[in-house]
């Protein structure tokens, strides 16, 4: 999860390397399906590492579905649909922060999900580990994302 339009460079950079590792290691990458920011760069990372990509999209059309999408879900739901990728997904990468990746987020901590940041802002991190969820990780390269790969 992270942003769309506001993704920094490492965001984007973080957001490919991540989801190759984690097609490497058998795992699908669940977006927002969007041909945008750390969404597109993490499909992008995936199928370069041989993997399944799903995208959960806000609108009923398709429109901006990234080239990177296998299974596309178009849900209609806008926003609303953040909740369907974090009840789906077994773990919550957060890469970057905007108003879309905390609410997901935030909705993770609530789903009790297992949660894993990079590239967060200090008062962002200190927001998620006000809330005490002991399923929270806070990662200081793409590389550690092995170490947190286990349900």
């Amino acid at each position: 999860m992270g942003p769309g339009s506001g993704a920094t460079e490492n965001d984007l950079k973080a957001a490919f390397k991540i989801g190759e590792i984690v097609a490497e290691k058998g795992f699908y990458v669940l977006t927002g399906g969007r041909a945008s920011g750390v969404m597109e760069a993490a499909m992008k990372g995936s199928k370069s590492g041989g993997g399944t990509t799903i995208g959960i999209l806000p609108s009923e059309d398709g429109k901006d579905l990234s080239d990177f999408v296998e299974i596309p879900i178009k849900t209609g739901m806008g926003s609303a649909r953040n909740n369907i990728n974090v009840l789906t997904a077994d773990i919550i990468i957060g890469i970057g922060i905007g108003p879309g990746t905390a609410s997901e987020i935030a909705l993770a901590i609530k789903a009790e999900k297992k949660v894993l940041l990079i590239n967060q802002r200090d008062d962002a991190i200190g927001f998620f580990k006000s809330f005490g969820h002991n399923k929270l990780f806070i990662l200081q390269n793409t590389e550690e994302i092995t170490d947190h790969l286990d349900t």
